[in-house]
């Protein structure tokens, strides 16, 4: 990362948020937070009168289950929120607009790798809320010249995550002794990308990628679901009979799987073991309970409950 960077922190702080998770910042100096909605075109247009030359997106709502049952804050944040930014890049100028977009774009994967010219065939609200962000990032470049780049990564795993992501859910509940709610038959599949990895590849697309191109971002690590929950147990030394098969939910995609080779080509590459670094991960959770415990005992208890039954 740049060292001569400021770098402005916007964000509301919803559910899935913590200033915790900045807490360690190398060089707080150089950081700056601002509690606040990327929808907010009043807001944006003060934090822009002070110029920004780089913004990148990651603001979403991004999980599915919860797409499923409430899609009216994924349509709002992920595609009127991309709306917003992009207007104001367009008033006021950027020299780079990254539009952080999702494999889930592609739908599921039978055969081979999607490329960055395959359909887009999003199966669920929240894959279909990231597509209307993506497309109508690309159409600021076509239409108005944003310089715009959109990525499509894999599943991002590592510390901080929060638990009711697949990874950390699965570590989590296995601390707590409790089962690991894992859907069908377990064999559904996805690439994985340590989340270091996907900042890196992103620092480094800021620098060579081309305005109005598309570059997939994968860890080139197919895993089946019931894979990675036995590795899970495996590591903190629980029965694979924590693992308890549940109900499938609705429009499940089977398989995502990239093809990076254009990213490949222009000389990133991930730099992180599946394996290890999955187990560093779950070693992070097992060392900061108290960070996971607090999400836990909250909203989330609601959800899980509402999702899996009180009974898991």
């Amino acid at each position: 990362m740049h060292t001569d960077w400021y770098i402005v922190n916007l964000d509301k702080l919803g559910y899935a948020a913590s200033l915790d998770n900045i807490a360690d910042l190398p060089d707080p100096k150089r950081h700056e937070f601002i509690r606040g909605d990327i929808t907010d075109r009043e807001l944006l247009g003060k934090l822009w009168s002070d110029g920004f030359e780089i913004v990148v997106n990651f603001a979403a709502e991004t999980h599915v289950d919860r797409s499923i049952l409430w899609a009216d804050e994924f349509i709002k944040t992920d595609v009127l929120g991309a709306f917003t930014l992009l207007e104001a890049a367009r008033q006021f100028g950027v020299k780079r607009f990254i539009q952080i977009s999702t494999d889930e774009v592609y739908g599921s994967v039978e055969n081979g790798s999607s490329t960055e010219d395959s359909p887009l065939n999003p199966r669920n609200p929240y894959s279909v809320s990231k597509t209307a962000a993506d497309r109508l990032a690309f159409a600021y470049f076509a239409t108005h010249n944003v310089p715009v780049i959109v990525t499509r990564c894999s599943n991002n795993f590592g510390p901080n995550q929060h638990p009711e992501k697949f990874i950390p859910l699965f570590i989590t509940n296995a601390l707590e002794n409790k089962p690991l709610p894992l859907y069908g038959d377990g064999r559904y599949v996805r690439d994985w990308i340590y989340v270091e990895d996907h900042c890196a590849a992103l620092d480094f697309l800021i620098e060579q990628a081309q305005a109005g191109e598309t570059y997939n971002i994968a860890g080139g690590n197919e895993v089946e679901n019931i894979a990675v929950a036995r590795q899970i147990c495996q590591h903190l030394g629980k029965p694979e009979s924590s693992i308890q098969p549940v109900k499938d939910r609705p429009g499940h995609d089977r398989r995502y799987s990239l093809d990076a080779g254009k990213l490949a080509r222009l000389g990133w590459k991930p730099a992180r073991d599946f394996s290890a670094a999955l187990v560093s991960t779950i070693d992070w959770y097992a060392h900061n309970e108290p960070w996971w415990r607090t999400i836990k005992s909250g909203e989330f208890k609601r959800y899980y409950e509402q999702q899996y039954g009180s009974r898991l």
